[in-house]
C-alpha cells in the first residue's frame, strides 16, 4: 500500500510517499480502507519533534531521533476491510471514521482499535468525516466537560476560525450558549455564517480590552495571550480552558507547555477554574459528534484538500499559514 512515511524528525521535507506492507489487524482492531484523512497540529508537532521537551515527556508519540510510529496522520474516514477476531459491532464494508492516536492514517489502509472508531455520520462525506475526530472532540470536551458549559451561559472562543474553533462555535451553539468568536478579518464572514452571537476581529480590536461582557467560559485555542488577558474576560467564578495552539516557529523547548506550566502556578491563587485540556480518543465522543452532524448542528468546514502524494504540502500549509478550518487529504 502507499503511505506517508518519515524516519527522522524534521520539516515536511522528511516525509516521503512509499510502498509499505499493509497492516494486519490484531484481535481487537479493525482494518480500514482509508478514503480521506485530515491534518491536525498534532501531525506537525510529532513530525518535527516539537516542542523538544515532548520527546522526553511523551513516549507514546516521540522517540529520541524520530516519531515512534513512522506513518503520519491520525484522523481518517473509510470503509471496513477486515475485523479482528474479538471485534463486535463493525462489519466489512461499513463506513467508519476514527482516530488512531499514534499515526498511520496517511495511508491506503490503517488498523485501529475498535475503541476509537465509530460509524461515519450519514450526513457527511468521507472528507468531511475525516475532519471531525480530534478537532471536534477537542471542542466537545473543552466546552461540555472541561468548561462545563450550559445553556444560557456565555463563552468566548479564541481561535474560532481554526480546525478546532470552527467546531467549537457550532458545538457551543448546540449547547445553547451565547458565543463570542475571536478571529482575523479574512475569517469574520465565515464565522458569522456559523451562527455566533458576536465576532471580535483581533486585527482591529483587543478582546481583553474592548469592554466585552464577562464570560462563563473562555476556550483558548491559540496560546498567544497571557493568562491575565484571558482571565480579564471571565466571570469571577468562570472557567478558562487551555488547549495549546499556534504555528510552527522552527522548533521550541516548551511550545504551548510553557503556558500550561504557568497556569499550574496561577490556578492556586485565583478564583477562576483553569483547566488544561486532555483529549483521549473515544468512540462515545465520536458517536455524540455523529449525532450532532446527522442532526444538522455540526458541519465540518474544509479549507483545502490535497491528494495523498502532496501530504507534505498540506502539513506545510497547516503549520505555517494559519489555515482556517480543516485541511483534508484524499486517499482513494
Amino acid at each position: 500500500m502507499k503511505a506517508i512515511v518519515q524516519e527522522r524528525y524534521g520539516s515536511p521535507d522528511v516525509l516521503s510517499l512509499r510502498e509499505v506492507p499493509p497492516p494486519r489487524p490484531a484481535a481487537d482492531e479493525v482494518l480500514v480502507e482509508v478514503r480521506a484523512a485530515s491534518v491536525n497540529a498534532r501531525d506537525w508537532h510529532v513530525m518535527r519533534g516539537d516542542p523538544y521537551l515532548a520527546r522526553l515527556a511523551d513516549p507514546v508519540h516521540f522517540g529520541r531521533r524520530g516519531p515512534r510510529f513512522p506513518i503520519r496522520g491520525t484522523d481518517f474516514a473509510g470503509r471496513v476491510a477486515a475485523v479482528g477476531a474479538a471485534v463486535t459491532g463493525f462489519r466489512v464494508g461499513q463506513e467508519v471514521y476514527g482516530d488512531t492516536v499514534v499515526g498511520g492514517a496517511f495511508a491506503e489502509y490503517v488498523s485501529v482499535s475498535s475503541r476509537t472508531l465509530a460509524a461515519k455520520p450519514a450526513a457527511l462525506t468521507f472528507a468531511q468525516a475525516a475532519a471531525v475526530p480530534l478537532a471536534a472532540s477537542t471542542a466537545l470536551l473543552g466546552l461540555r466537560d472541561a468548561g462545563e458549559l450550559r445553556a444560557g451561559q456565555r463563552v468566548l472562543v479564541n481561535g474560532a476560525s481554526g480546525g478546532v474553533g470552527t467546531f467549537a462555535v457550532q458545538i457551543a451553539r448546540a449547547l445553547g450558549a451565547d458565543v463570542t468568536a475571536v478571529c482575523s478579518t479574512r475569517n469574520v464572514e465565515l464565522i458569522r455564517s456559523l451562527g455566533v452571537d458576536r465576532v471580535v476581529d483581533y486585527t482591529r480590536e483587543d478582546f481583553a480590552r474592548t469592554g466585552l461582557p464577562r464570560h462563563d467560559v473562555v476556550l483558548d485555542l491559540v496560546g498567544n495571550r497571557s493568562l491575565a488577558d484571558l482571565r480579564r474576560v471571565l466571570m469571577p467564578s468562570g472557567t478558562l480552558v487551555l488547549s495549546g495552539g499556534g504555528v510552527s516557529t522552527g522548533g521550541s523547548l516548551l511550545g504551548p507547555l510553557g503556558l500550561f506550566v504557568r497556569a499550574e502556578v496561577v490556578r492556586r491563587f485565583v478564583g477562576h477554574r483553569i483547566v488544561r485540556l486532555d483529549v483521549p480518543a473515544d468512540a462515545a465522543n465520536l458517536a455524540t459528534l455523529g449525532e450532532l452532524a446527522d442532526g444538522g448542528a455540526l458541519t465540518p468546514v474544509i479549507d483545502r484538500s490535497y491528494p495523498l502524494a502532496r501530504t507534505a504540502d498540506a502539513i506545510r500549509y497547516v503549520e505555517t499559514e494559519h489555515a482556517r478550518a480543516k485541511v483534508v487529504i484524499t486517499v482513494a
